[in-house]
């Protein structure tokens, strides 16, 4: 293939979802020798597939006469969840100073996603000729890690005997944090709320990043200062100090740390002054605020279901009009859904082993109506293998079942929701559900839908609903608790928002990967959601 190389590298495409930059390391194994009297001198060179040409992102440093390289320079990229990132990592021995990839000599290349490599934390391929063949026992290795600094800080805070600024009162203080800016000013960084009429304020606890607070090093000094408030915007200074967080962490429940509050003018001005208060630290946490990669990095598994409307309202496959109709192009607005969800879920799922489901159709030899049946007709072994396997599963069933109905979503709701909880038992997060149903129309039990929505919004599990043709779908949007949370029949709330809802008709005339960022773009929240609120940390995490 040819190599182009590019001056400078494209922004990141659809950024407004970005969850956080990744650390790709690099390393080569007995690579092929180029060279004559020496061995190969290696470089890593890396392409991203932007509008279905490879564009190249960076290189590494040349590792001179070395055949099993470790590269120092580390390639960093946006990563999206909600995007298929088609990566490709070419080697090539270095022979001139030329710039020119066809210059040097091709050691073999490896492509993948970059989902694919966060999935595994760190994977071991074979290096690829251009014609497909090994590059000789030549290897590569890609290891991911998170480029962020997820640590909080929690503060509970406190005032006693500050200076009384109000004529006809006491004080009503409030505090500011503040940094060193780069330009060596003084920066803020939090503000407290405001406690009216006292002079032993007790401001309620705050959360905030810690690289805001001190960029992430606990020795720099901070700077925190006492303000009485004013309606007019001119606080009266009370006093200040200066710490670092790492001082303010030998706070304990049961061991307040206590700081002078000062004011210099005062200080210069009265022989006996001692201070103009004490602020009090009572305690003071640095937690791991984790985010969604953590968890995937740390080795938590997306379980990828789908579940197909088999309902009368389909119309007949045979006919063209049928939603189940497929085309000569080979696909239809199901298979469409199918691939959009499946092709990025796929990366998150070691086996990528995949349960189909079915409702709403009269199987054979019966004609019995099933509201949650195996697409490939083997209910003890309901698995497809990878995207593809739904697929060829979907496109076989078709001439083999009868369109019936009604349109229930309940059973299947259930089905995955039975598997969820007991993932649960393991107390981990190593295992979250995803549910796709791809459905033409009104729901027929709703009560129990909601009910069994309500109920899985407790489990490691989220919904996606694709609505296909041009049906009311009112109905799906009630589910979807993005404006009002959503309650069960019996009166019991949501624990939290589980399903995302789209129409496929808002997606006919747009690039295929517009689907997959609207359906996925809630899901790594919920998933970091649902752990959190479980507190479980990532399975392989570091104390913070």
């Amino acid at each position: 293939m040819a190599y182009t190389m590019t001056p400078t590298p494209p922004g990141p495409v659809g950024s407004q979802y970005c969850v956080c930059k990744v650390e790709l390391s690099i390393c080569g194994q007995n690579l092929l020798d180029r060279d004559v009297t020496s061995k190969s001198d290696p470089f890593c060179v890396l392409f991203m597939e932007v509008n279905g040409k490879w564009v190249e992102l960076d290189r590494t440093e040349t590792a001179v006469n070395n055949l099993n390289p470790a590269f120092a320079k580390k390639f960093i990229i946006d990563y999206h969840f909600e995007e298929v990132q088609k990566l490709k990592f070419a080697l090539f021995d270095q022979d001139k100073s030329s710039t020119q990839l066809y210059e040097h000599d091709f050691l073999g290349e490896f492509s993948c996603t970059l989902g694919m490599i966060v999935s595994s934390k760190k994977i071991t391929r074979t290096l690829l000729l251009g014609n497909g063949k090994p590059a000789g026992k030549g290897m590569i290795t890609i290891a991911a890690q998170e480029l962020s600094d997820n640590r909080v800080i929690t503060l509970s805070m406190a005032g006693r005997k500050l200076d009384k600024k109000d004529l006809f009162g006491k004080s009503d203080p409030f505090l500011e944090f503040h940094k060193p800016g780069d330009d060596g000013k003084w920066m803020l960084v939090h503000r407290t709320e405001v406690i009216k009429y006292t002079l032993d304020p007790v401001w309620k606890p705050f959360t905030v990043p810690l690289v805001s607070l001190c960029d992430g090093d606990v020795e720099k000094l901070i700077k925190v200062i006492c303000y009485d408030y004013d309606s007019d915007g001119g606080h009266d200074f009370i006093g200040e100090f200066q710490t670092s967080v790492a001082r303010l962490c030998e706070a304990q429940d049961a061991s307040p740390l206590e700081l002078e509050c000062i004011n210099p003018k005062k200080q210069k001005k009265k022989k006996n002054y001692k201070n103009s208060g004490i602020i009090i630290v009572k305690s003071c946490k640095i937690t791991r605020d984790f985010s969604f990669l953590d968890y995937i990095l740390g080795g938590c598994q997306l379980m990828f279901t789908v579940g197909i409307d088999f309902t009368a309202s389909n119309g007949n496959p045979q006919e063209p009009s049928s939603l189940h109709y497929i085309n000569p192009l080979g696909t239809n607005e199901y298979l469409s859904a199918i691939w959009a969800v499946g092709q990025i879920i796929q990366d998150y799922d070691s086996d990528k082993m995949f349960p189909a489901l079915g409702f709403g159709a009269q199987l054979p030899p019966d004609w019995k109506v099933s509201h949650e049946f195996a697409i490939n007709f083997n209910p003890r072994n309901p698995f497809c293998s990878g995207v593809e396997g739904i697929v060829q599963a979907y496109s076989a069933c078709l001439p083999h079942i009868r369109f019936y109905g009604p349109t229930n979503f309940s059973p299947i709701i259930n089905h995955v929701a039975r598997f969820a909880a007991q993932a649960t038992q393991q107390e981990t997060a190593s295992q979250y559900f995803i549910l796709l149903i791809i459905t033409d129309g009104v729901i027929s039990d709703m009560d129990e839908t909601r009910h069994a929505v309500v109920q899985a919004s407790k489990l490691p599990m989220s919904i996606i609903i694709v609505g296909v043709g041009n049906a009311d779908f009112a109905a799906m949007e009630f589910l979807d608790g993005d404006s009002r949370v959503l309650r069960s029949y019996t009166g019991e709330e949501a624990v939290r928002d589980i399903v995302q809802f789209v129409p496929f008709r808002n997606f006919r005339n747009v690039p295929k990967e517009t689907l997959a960022k609207a359906v996925l773009a809630e899901l790594p929240q919920q998933v970091v959601q649902y752990f959190k609120h479980q507190n479980l940390p990532p399975i392989n995490s570091e104390p913070a």
